[in-house]
């Protein structure tokens, strides 16, 4: 048991103003349909978080602290170019993206939270306590506590804030977030 509440307590409290939950804010104010975008949420958080628990330690080792840094710099700058993206038009915004909102969520969410200090901490959360399955249920369960208010803040303000000015705040914390990645990365510091 101690283990689940210290990841749950762990994550909630790290993805705070972190650039997934910007994201979930996001992904809600652009498709307006915050159930498929909650369960796409909770779907790639598992994925991701099991992945982490099982190898994340290894994935950073592998990589190496510069060239992580680098990657997930750029990552972010080309996240920032998506939300840019306007809709190409208006009867367009009724149809569903390529992948459904389901399936856009699930597959950009899994992607952003890569390397994230959410994955990170569950890699360590796992090693620590040795058990997955309270780690990775605590640490998905954070995740949720901190991404569903927000999702559901997302709608709301959606209807509120131009999501042109949404789109724009949130392309420029992706684009600052990554250009200092990949300066700190390239210039090697730990």
């Amino acid at each position: 048991m101690e283990a689940f509440l210290v990841s749950l307590a762990v994550v909630a409290l790290a993805e705070v103003g972190d650039k997934t939950q910007l994201f979930a804010l996001v992904l809600a104010a652009r498709f307006r349909r915050p159930l498929p975008v909650i369960l796409g949420i909770a779907t790639a958080t598992l994925a991701n978080h099991t992945a982490a628990a099982a190898v994340g330690a290894w994935v950073a080792t592998v990589l190496g602290p510069v060239r992580l840094r680098v990657i997930l710099g750029v990552s972010f700058v080309a996240m920032a170019v998506w939300t840019l993206r306007p809709d190409p038009n208006p009867e367009q915004r009724e149809r569903p993206p390529r992948f459904g909102v389901f399936g856009t969520t699930v597959v950009s969410f899994f992607l952003l939270e890569m390397g994230d200090k959410t994955q990170v901490a569950t890699a360590a959360l796992a090693a620590r306590y040795a058990t997955l399955l309270p780690v990775v249920a605590g640490t998905t369960l954070g995740m949720l506590l901190a991404d569903v208010p927000a999702v559901l803040l997302g709608e709301a303000a959606a209807k509120r804030v131009p999501l042109r000015l949404v789109r724009t705040v949130g392309a420029l914390v992706f684009a600052l977030m990554g250009a200092w990645l990949v300066w700190v990365g390239l210039r090697g510091a730990p």
